[in-house]
């Protein structure tokens, strides 16, 4: 079987060395390499960073949950698409099991540690296709309040009071609490 072929009919646009393998059945990791390094010479693929490979209009935000997993987009990038805060930052805002900033293809993907109870619960995140993992504008406001403390928010009106209140739980943690609820009623939420 050809293997840029099933790369290509693959719903994903990044993948990891052990990803191919699983989608090519090949145990030869060194043949397998060799493959995707011709790929990548021959431009059907690109090698952005050491052990992704991508389709040439791969996705970004599957890539930002690739680039260090388990990850999920959230913070900045989903309350800036949200309309909760209006500054504008063209990083993806990331959090994951470690703090990094990664540039790739011109592209900053900023990685910020948060608690692995927290990274591996699923309340609030929505799964885009195979791999993206995306915070509810909800969850993503409560990660921002969590991660930096007393924030300013532009427009709370695109949350749910509702959803926050399920998602608060999962942080255990008072200090949030009395952060939410000063912000309820500071705003009339």
């Amino acid at each position: 079987m050809d293997l840029i072929y099933t790369l290509y009919n693959n719903t994903r646009s990044v993948f990891r060395l052990k990803d191919v393998a699983m989608l090519t059945s090949e145990t030869n990791f060194s043949s397998l390499n060799m493959k995707l390094n011709y790929y990548v010479r021959t431009g059907r693929l690109q090698n952005l960073r050491k052990g992704l490979y991508c389709k040439p209009n791969y996705n970004q935000e599957e890539l930002a949950c690739r680039i260090f997993s388990p990850a999920y987009i959230s913070l900045e990038y989903v309350l800036q698409r949200a309309g909760v805060i209006f500054q504008y930052d063209s990083r993806f805002t990331v959090l994951s099991y470690l703090s990094r900033e990664v540039e790739i293809a011109g592209k900053i993907f900023s990685f910020r540690k948060i608690k692995n109870e927290l990274l591996i619960s699923l309340r609030g995140i929505e799964q885009q296709g195979n791999v993206t993992t995306i915070a509810t504008p909800e969850r993503a406001f409560l990660d921002m309040l969590y991660l930096n403390g007393a924030m300013y928010f532009d427009n709370l009106h695109p949350l749910k009071r509702d959803l926050i209140e399920q998602i608060l739980p999962i942080y255990n943690s008072k200090i949030l609490n009395k952060r939410v609820q000063r912000i309820f009623e500071n705003n009339g939420f």
